[in-house]
């Protein structure tokens, strides 16, 4: 299925269904290739942001804003073929939203306070002099 297609879909799905469609569709072209604790920390960083209400009052909403999160940054015409890695990408996008659910002190984190994350192969100036988490091939940075 096209990118493009799969996002038009979330804006015809119940709240609910479209929030975990657009955190797996994050999740998959963020990091398909990562651990599942690498996919669990992107999916918390979006939910995070969601939480703070900075980037938008919806999960779809905060991945797709604007030069975020690789669904705006990705061509809309990108295949999403791989069924088995999109799988397991819905499956850790619902159990974080479930995870979110929970009262804050419930919550289990795996990037406390981190709402931004980037490859390992680059430096992005907002990282400049912050610690950050490496989990496989990204680092999670609390920058706001």
């Amino acid at each position: 299925m096209k990118l493009s297609m799969l996002l038009w879909l979330t804006s015809l799905l119940p709240q609910p269904v479209a929030d975990q469609a657009c955190l797996a569709t994050t999740v998959y072209l963020e990091a398909r290739s990562e651990p599942t604790l690498g996919q669990l920390a992107v999916a918390e960083v979006a939910m995070r942001r969601r939480e703070r209400g900075r980037w938008g009052d919806t999960v779809c909403k905060v991945v797709t804003a604007p030069h975020q999160f690789a669904t705006t940054t990705t061509p809309g015409s990108f295949d999403i073929t791989n069924l088995e890695a999109f799988n397991k990408a819905w499956q850790i996008a619902g159990r974080s939203i479930q995870n979110w659910q929970l009262p804050v002190a419930e919550r289990k984190m795996l990037v406390p306070r981190a709402d931004h994350f980037a490859t390992v192969a680059i430096t992005p100036t907002w990282s400049v002099n912050r610690a950050g988490t490496t989990i496989g091939e990204h680092r999670f940075y609390a920058v706001n």
